[in-house]
């Protein structure tokens, strides 16, 4: 087999991995010009560099916005990552359009539960705790169910815990990391604010 690699197949590799030109070459090189080895190859690489990568801070990415309903519901949302390269990438600008989309839909109150402010969490336990009172159910379990009821408040409500709207067996979180490890990058979502009118 010839040691030359391909335009084609180095852009063939970009295409399906996200992974830099000359990690490509690199890679198609290394597995002998075998597309399926080069790919493995590329996420092993890939996987290990994410784990790198958790420190580092994505400064690159993109905001973008969602209009529905005729002009009735609007959303900004900034995606972040960490190569202005990804950010320019269909499957990354994909990602941040659906974040965008999945927010109008969704009205999610913050991205991750660490962010709820403390006295929604509170007033959401003040309710559960007078339900239970309510249910005549023993004392002794009402701390359980009460916290069960806040574990499935933050599914509802926090944006990467959230079922996504395009594809509900799978969370905002989990698409999120389904498209770091195509692009190879840390991806964030930093904030968003979501409009309604007359809300």
């Amino acid at each position: 087999m010839s040691n030359v690699i391909s335009a084609q197949a180095v852009k063939e590799l970009r295409e399906r991995t996200g992974a830099g030109m000359m990690e490509c070459k690199g890679a198609l090189t290394e597995s002998g010009g075998d597309m399926e080895a080069a790919i493995d190859l590329l996420r092993a690489r890939g996987a290990a560099k994410a784990a790198k990568r958790a420190e580092r801070e994505a400064r690159e990415g993109a905001i973008g916005s969602y209009i529905h309903m005729g002009g009735k519901i609007g959303v900004l949302v900034e995606v972040n990552c960490e190569t202005d390269f990804v950010a320019r990438n269909d499957a990354f600008q994909q990602l941040v359009r659906d974040i965008a989309m999945h927010i109008a839909a969704a009205n999610p109150v913050a991205i991750r539960r660490e962010d709820f402010p403390a006295e929604l969490v509170e007033r959401e336990r003040a309710v559960y705790r007078e339900q239970m009172k309510e249910s005549g159910k023993p004392e002794a379990i009402w701390d359980k169910i009460v916290d069960g009821k806040i574990d499935k408040f933050y599914a509802d409500q926090a944006l990467l815990e959230q079922p996504y709207v395009k594809n509900p067996d799978q969370t905002v979180g989990q698409l999120i990391t389904e498209v770091s490890a195509k692009t190879g990058e840390k991806i964030d979502v930093r904030r968003f604010s979501r409009y309604g009118l007359g809300e």
